[in-house]
């Protein structure tokens, strides 16, 4: 079962302070987080990026903790408090791990889905995917439904909601339809397979619930 990890919230930059002469150096970071601006060091909001690399391992869901401190660990300017610092943005909501596979309900409910970039549709060549991307080009290419909770779901109260909402195909059968049988679980794990590459590649982030 993929245990993954994924970045939580919005960056928003680098802030400088109001100096003169300019400090070229950055007071610090921020996050949008919830209702919170999130203050990071550099050094933290290095991790923090770290965990969007890799796009293609991403895809693969071979993207976790270990592998992201081992990454900090070997890269030309290696983190030794790596293991430290991503478990200290674990604890601060910054970063979120869940199993692909597993219960996503609590992970789920914890979270909203919010769509970036743009929904560039489907093609002729492949018209069971949806494309998302930026500038008019393509950054993932997904199933209708992952596509349909992607653009959806930030209306709903959190993530789990929308896969429950999703799932409800109860007006389809009062209108004649067939029912689908498809339950939020089986929606909740389509999405959890296509999470980590829409957030590596800027298409969606992860924002905590108020609740």
């Amino acid at each position: 079962m993929p245990r993954v990890i994924v970045p939580v919230g919005l960056s928003m930059g680098p802030r400088y302070r109001y100096v003169r002469p300019p400090d070229p150096i950055p007071e610090c970071y921020e996050i949008h987080l919830g209702d919170d601006l999130i203050e990071l060091t550099e050094t933290e909001a290095a991790v923090w990026a770290a965990a969007f690399m890799d796009a293609e391992r991403h895809a693969k869901l071979e993207v976790n903790r270990e592998s992201l401190i081992r990454l900090l660990e070997t890269a030309p300017n290696p983190e030794p408090q790596a293991t430290r610092l991503v478990d200290s943005l674990i604890a601060r909501g910054l970063l979120v791990e869940f199993d692909t596979d597993g219960d996503l309900e609590p992970v789920f409910r914890r979270h909203k889905l919010l769509p970036l970039g743009e929904g560039l549709g489907s093609t002729p060549e492949e018209p069971h995917l949806h494309r998302i991307g930026h500038a008019a080009q393509t950054k993932v290419a997904v199933p209708v439904d992952v596509y349909g909770l992607w653009s959806f779901s930030w209306r709903d109260p959190d993530l789990w909601q929308a896969c429950v909402l999703y799932a409800d195909d109860s007006e389809n059968v009062a209108e004649g339809d067939e029912p689908s049988g498809t339950a939020p679980a089986e929606v909740a794990h389509d999405i959890a397979a296509h999470l980590p590459l829409l957030i590596a590649v800027s298409c969606g982030y992860l924002d905590p619930t108020s609740a």
